[in-house]
């Protein structure tokens, strides 16, 4: 088989001497003589989706009686999951145009992350649904003791002034403690897809679509495009059944700005700078990323010397003033 996953810069990783025909890469033999290995695709799609509403989003004292991976969803929420499933479908696809396509879900095992998938689901029939894993890694935040509403809002409150990212509840967890987790997902997702555990015929288009939470989803984007703590700290929760489309570009690169535009990203807190990064990820090979790197050092250094001399007389002039 071909090992085809993404490296730590989200490439999609093929052996230069073979390739094959889809929608990521193409296929052939330099030598006829041997047997040509089964080729393997890179998911076309992987789209991140919020649960539905839950009775906790309409009202914060529902954590004080009930636990909160059993909270339902609301009446709105279901509505709110079926018509999800409906653009969700529409997506992958291309408006009906296209037949040659499968989805495999991944969802929380969190009672309203279910039943979104449930209400998901209905938009498919049974032939387009390679499969579905319940993962526990992508569950909610664990937000620690909620039978107190008072001392939440109290905790809640010193969050916003600490920062979202590092900050621990008492007894639960950080941000950072779901990236992780998040991380530790996604490592095993590729080796789902390198090992072809989800029994996908490379001649169909890989849909993967999770179910989980506002935050793990967050987590995840900021964990796949190397976004920083401070980039992240500007980003946006999802809506009840929002989603975003990671969807690979025809370089090779995955990127929000294939299906998304410009004023979505905006609206979600990311910068100029992010933006231009997506709208160049949709397009671009994987040949070209070295001259983004550029762009990447420019987020952490004010100011690298063009040489190492350059350097060196800068340095030097500093501290013979």
């Amino acid at each position: 088989m071909i090992n085809s996953t993404v490296d730590d810069n989200g490439h999609a990783q093929i052996p230069d001497q073979q390739q094959h025909h889809c929608h990521c890469c193409q296929f052939h033999s330099q030598n006829q003589h041997k047997p040509v290995p089964v080729p393997k695709c890179l998911p076309k799609r992987i789209i991140l989706v919020r649960h539905g509403e839950s009775e906790g989003n309409k009202d914060d004292a529902m954590y004080t009686v009930t636990p909160d991976y059993r909270i339902p969803l609301t009446p709105k929420g279901i509505d709110q999951a079926k018509e999800a499933g409906s653009r969700i479908f529409d997506i992958v696809s291309d408006n009906g145009s296209e037949d040659n396509w499968k989805v495999y879900f991944y969802v929380s095992p969190y009672v309203r992350a279910r039943s979104t998938l449930r209400e998901i689901g209905r938009a498919f029939s049974r032939r387009r649904v390679l499969g579905v894993r319940e993962e526990c890694r992508i569950r909610e935040q664990d937000f620690g003791n909620f039978q107190v509403a008072d001392r939440m809002k109290v905790i809640k409150e010193t969050r916003e002034r600490f920062g979202r990212f590092f900050y621990r509840f008492p007894e639960g967890e950080s941000a950072a403690d779901v990236y992780d987790r998040v991380s530790s997902f996604l490592e095993s997702l590729w080796r789902d897809i390198d090992m072809n555990r989800l029994h996908h015929d490379p001649n169909d288009d890989l849909n993967l679509v999770i179910i989980s939470h506002g935050l793990a989803s967050r987590v995840f984007l900021m964990k796949w495009f190397k976004w920083t703590v401070e980039q992240f700290e500007y980003l946006s929760n999802l809506g009840n059944c929002g989603f975003r489309v990671i969807q690979l570009g025809l370089g090779g690169e995955y990127s929000l700005a294939v299906h998304h535009t410009e004023e979505e990203m905006l609206e979600w807190g990311l910068s100029p700078e992010m933006i231009s990064d997506q709208k160049w990820r949709a397009h671009a090979s994987r040949s070209s990323w070295k001259d983004k790197c550029s762009w990447y050092l420019d987020t952490f250094f004010d100011h690298l010397a063009n040489s190492d001399e350059d350097d060196y007389d800068e340095v030097k002039s500093d501290f013979s003033d």
